[in-house]
């Protein structure tokens, strides 16, 4: 009985522990999720500058010509050269790119604090995401946002925790203890 209630002792204790560590770590990753968002935010813009850059100059090469750059996709991806027209498919890709990119960028940077993850989530470019997950630095962040997501993180993290690990635990417990209470 002695070594029952000394184990159901150390049991609380550590559930205690592990409930304050994992709320912590909860706080401190979503609070992460602002800061992803930012850094991700400026890789966008770097490739959407980029994709304006090699856009304006296709469309100056248009001008230089008479045409405007529609006209000058049309002319290249219907010339019978193979060539002349895959640089037309590639030039028509890049105007899509460039309003895929500057759509995504808008909405996000339009999208309300708490809008943002789901606008991240219905615009997210796969190639820029990565790209930010690989160079991606933690970082506190220091503004409401970051507070706020830190706080729906504790309690999301204290939600699962209660949910799948400290029910399950005192129903064993409690399921030991009658156990051990018919037993005698």
């Amino acid at each position: 009985m002695r070594w029952s209630q000394l184990l159901t002792g150390l049991l609380t204790m550590l559930e205690k522990i592990l409930d304050r560590i994992l709320c912590v770590a909860g706080g401190v990753g979503c609070a992460q999720l602002p800061e992803f968002m930012q850094q991700y935010l400026q890789r966008l813009g770097g490739h959407l500058d980029e994709a304006r850059r090699q856009l304006e100059n296709f469309a100056a090469v248009a001008r230089q010509s008479g045409l405007t750059l529609a006209q000058y996709i049309e002319r290249l991806t219907g010339n019978p050269d193979a060539v002349a027209a895959k640089t037309g498919g590639v030039v028509r890709d890049l105007a899509a790119r460039v309003d895929e990119l500057a759509a995504a960028e808008a909405a996000l940077r339009d999208a309300s604090v708490w809008m943002r993850p789901f606008v991240f989530l219905r615009h997210i470019d796969r190639e820029v995401a990565h790209g930010t997950w690989g160079v991606f630095r933690p970082a506190v962040p220091t503004t409401l946002e970051g507070l706020a997501y830190a706080a729906g993180g504790v309690v999301l993290a204290f939600a699962v925790y209660h949910a799948a690990v400290k029910r399950p635990l005192r129903r064993l417990l409690r399921a030991r203890e009658a156990k051990a209470a018919a037993t005698l």
